[in-house]
């Protein structure tokens, strides 16, 4: 299995992991408002970086690895918050908080080595 297809099968099972965590949790306002934020930055990390891997040119991988960056960046905050507000199990939280580091450690780098070609 190369990169491209490792990162876009763990950017997918990011995605359900949040999808599947956070369709649990009761409905109120605050909740409702965070699940939708959360759900749709990480469904969309993994369509972006999918795109990525399907890019026509250099450019347009980077562009798209940039919106993957900043999605991936957004997810994180929605954890922090999570975690900050006790919503779920600390650690649930950590497994996802956890992979959520290590994508955006990994995109950050992916897209400065895109920046330098």
């Amino acid at each position: 299995m190369d990169f491209n297809q490792i990162f876009r099968e763990r950017t997918k099972n990011f995605s359900i992991a949040i999808i599947r965590t956070f369709s649990s949790l009761p409905y109120s306002d605050d909740i409702s408002i965070i699940r939708k934020q959360i759900i749709r930055s990480s469904t969309s990390v993994a369509a972006n970086y999918r795109a990525v891997s399907r890019a026509r040119s250099d450019k347009e991988k980077f562009a798209k690895m940039c919106i993957v960056v900043e999605e991936i960046d957004e997810t994180q905050l929605w954890l922090e918050i999570i975690e900050d507000l006790e919503y779920i199990n600390p650690e649930k939280i950590l497994l996802l908080k956890t992979e959520c580091e290590e994508l955006v450690k990994v995109m950050t780098t992916y897209k400065f080595k895109l920046s330098q070609i």
